[in-house]
């Protein structure tokens, strides 16, 4: 049976259509005819209008449409688009009548690959959950007074700033190590394997903070590795995982001991503030205080009920309680000298820990040479002709060449 359009065509006297008749019935057909489907493309000519609907084209090496998104579609867009992005949008194919031209109209997008990066995600998660690497048990305590923090992230990223930043400022005694790392890209997964196996080995740090700032799924990639996160499991150092902003999830951060929502959360959980020590030590004092006061209270109680059991003279009793006074006295002076001896011992390690922190040497003229493993160079026998060497100063780093030992 002949459709009504293509009557119109084969009759005696064929309808003349007017543009937008002809426009409208085109527009019919492809919607009528095409499911909406999933395409695949580069990004180009992208524009956001002041209505908040998207235009763009997508393209492949031959051919290239027009796309729109309109404004109740592209609101659950959370990513940045721009040109040169590989796509896959689900659209539905129309015509734009006004100008006759076909056209994509889109009702969702994602980054080219995205669905199998988090199918990938999805198959490692269930598979090491299942070889018990997410485990309770396994996981190691993190210490509750730390001395050394060694932190996993790169050198010269923000985040090792903000991380050093905040440990001294809470507690300047606290020593940081640094492990210099990529944390993005194919290189870093063997960077952060030899980060980690490095600081295990030279067993200097209490806890290992595996740090970067935040990124896409891709950005993040590395961190879903399964050699990196089992060498994560394998650290005999208790981990903090603290990669991308809070809503970031990556398996590091399952298979960590522990999981911090950004890294500098990761310095605040490992630096306890010394007001808050010092505080505990005032506390400590007075308790032990009212712990005398209290004893002595029970002596006295006891003291006057013997005196009201005794049958021997009043003097005898009088006696008895001034030598009990004095005793009593003389052991609050003692445990009094004593807290004064504890508190001058600790203020002077407090001065001695001024005095032995690097940071305040090096303020003094003293620099410290490293090699290109940023090992500290100790000894000319260490170090040869030609090689490159890191002079840390009190403010800022040096990258120098050995031209002359002189062996004294």
């Amino acid at each position: 049976m002949n459709t009504p359009i293509i009557n119109d065509f084969i009759s005696e006297e064929p309808k003349i259509f007017s543009v937008s008749e002809i426009n409208r019935l085109v527009k019919k057909v492809l919607t009528d005819t095409f499911d909406a489907v999933w395409i695949k493309g580069e990004i180009s000519n992208f524009t956001k209008a002041s209505s908040g609907h998207w235009y763009f084209t997508i393209k492949d090496n031959n051919s290239q449409v027009r796309c729109t998104m309109f404004r109740g579609k592209n609101n659950f867009v959370d990513w940045d688009i721009k040109d040169g992005d590989l796509v896959e949008i689900h659209c539905d194919i129309g015509l734009y009548e006004a100008r006759g031209e076909y056209q994509l109209n889109v009702n969702k997008i994602q980054k080219s690959g995205l669905g199998k990066l988090f199918e990938a995600f999805q198959l490692l998660k269930t598979k090491l959950e299942k070889e018990g690497l997410f485990d309770k048990k396994n996981k190691k305590r993190i210490p509750e007074h730390i001395k050394t923090i060694g932190v996993i992230s790169s050198e010269s990223g923000a985040v090792v700033k903000d991380i050093i930043s905040t440990i001294n400022r809470r507690n300047k005694y606290i020593n940081i190590i640094i492990y210099p790392s990529q944390v993005q890209g194919l290189a870093s997964l063997d960077n952060i394997i030899d980060a980690i196996k490095i600081a295990n080995t030279r067993n200097e740090v209490d806890v290992l903070i595996i740090a970067r700032g935040g990124g896409s799924i891709e950005d993040l990639w590395s961190f879903n590795d399964e050699k990196v996160v089992k060498t994560i499991a394998a650290s005999s150092i208790p981990t903090i995982s603290a990669i991308g902003h809070e809503t970031d999830f990556t398996i590091a951060d399952f298979v960590a001991d522990l999981r911090a929502p950004t890294p500098t959360a990761a310095a605040e959980m490992v630096s306890n503030e010394l007001s808050i020590l010092f505080d505990k030590l005032n506390s400590f004092q007075q308790d032990i205080f009212d712990s005398i006061q209290n004893k002595l209270y029970e002596i006295y109680q006891k003291i006057d009920q013997y005196e009201k059991r005794l049958l021997t003279p009043q003097e005898k009793i009088k006696t008895q309680k001034i030598l009990i006074d004095n005793l009593s006295k003389r052991i609050q002076i003692s445990m009094l000298s004593y807290l004064k001896v504890y508190q001058n011992k600790v203020e002077s390690l407090e001065q001695s820990l001024i005095l032995l922190n690097p940071k305040e040497i090096l303020s003094r003229g003293y620099s410290i040479a490293f090699n290109e493993n940023n090992k500290a160079i100790t000894n000319t026998d260490d170090i040869s002709l030609d090689d490159k060497i890191k002079i840390k100063l009190h403010h800022g780093l040096l990258n120098a060449s050995v031209t002359n030992k002189i062996n004294e």
